[in-house]
């Protein structure tokens, strides 16, 4: 029996769903939550991301601010936006677009996002607060994302042995720590290049996240007949047979539909749960402000 479907654009239209009733009520009370975007550069892939951000924003009623800079942009220019933001009491969350250009450093610019309108969850602070088992923070996007939709599915995780396959700060370490917290109780596994048997440790998990931005590189043969298998990445890939010269992949051969009892697809999976969960955290940030 092929995998039943992990499928990310039906919960994100039920988070939406959610979320248009928090904005409304955030409006009847003079609140309109606001969101700006910072990118730097011409890099194509982001300014799609960016795009799409802000056309969600638009359908949920999200005002947005767009703020497209030169790749010859110099630090203290960007640093004076985040700055300049911080102190707006009508914005309620600030992101930066990664990547940003080879000449800024990324995590100190992360850093200087004020902690409550970190709609990223990257900040030390945030990933501090997830490192203590509290959810009460701005939680990273992609790996919030990831849990809603497992709920969404109504797998339970208690017991269960995850392998986290990745151990970035931005998805895989706080997908393992969300897995663990409490209420998840997932019993988990952080595996990544330098891990000894790769393939036996995957083969064991209940539930493998894949989040390694290789295309195809988990097989069939690396997954436990049964086990949930969310797929974290979106690889560009060259293919001649497509009219445009390329298709998107995630990190999972597509053959694993055949042996999981679950899968997230490529794309239609993470990625609008990813978006979904970014509005969250900025509706999030507003209640926080209003209602403090």
């Amino acid at each position: 029996m092929p995998a039943q479907r992990l499928d990310g654009r039906a919960c994100a239209t039920e988070v939406e769903v959610e979320l248009l009733e928090r904005v409304s009520s955030l409006k009847d009370e003079g609140v309109e939550p606001h969101l700006a975007v910072i990118i730097v550069g011409d890099d194509p892939a982001s300014h799609v991301y960016v795009n799409s951000k802000v056309k969600t924003c638009g359908r949920l009623g999200i005002r947005s601010t767009h703020i497209a800079l030169p790749s010859s942009t110099e630090e203290a220019t960007l640093e004076h936006h985040i700055h300049d933001l911080n102190q707006r009491e009508d914005v309620h969350g600030i992101l930066v677009q990664s990547p940003l250009p080879p000449h800024m450093d990324e995590e100190a610019l992360t850093d200087l996002i004020a902690p409550h309108k970190d709609v990223d969850g990257f900040h030390p602070q945030n990933l501090g607060r997830l490192v203590q088992g509290r959810t009460d923070g701005m939680l990273p996007c992609t790996p919030s994302g990831v849990m809603r939709m497992l709920r969404w599915a109504n797998i339970d995780l208690e017991g269960k042995r995850a392998v986290v396959l990745g151990r970035s700060r931005i998805v895989g370490m706080p997908a393992a720590l969300l897995l663990a917290a409490r209420g998840a109780d997932a019993t988990v596994t952080v595996a990544h290049s330098r891990t000894q048997e790769l393939e036996a440790v995957c083969k064991e998990a209940d539930v493998l996240v894949a989040a390694v931005g290789r295309p195809d590189m988990v097989k069939a043969d690396w997954v436990k007949p049964g086990a949930i298998v969310v797929d974290v990445g979106i690889n560009r890939v060259d293919d001649d047979t497509r009219e445009r010269g390329w298709r998107l992949a995630g990190d999972v051969d597509p053959s694993v539909a055949d042996v999981a009892s679950w899968l997230s697809p490529v794309p239609g999976g993470v990625g609008p749960m990813t978006i979904a969960m970014l509005m969250e955290n900025t509706v999030r940030a507003a209640e926080a402000v209003h209602h403090r």
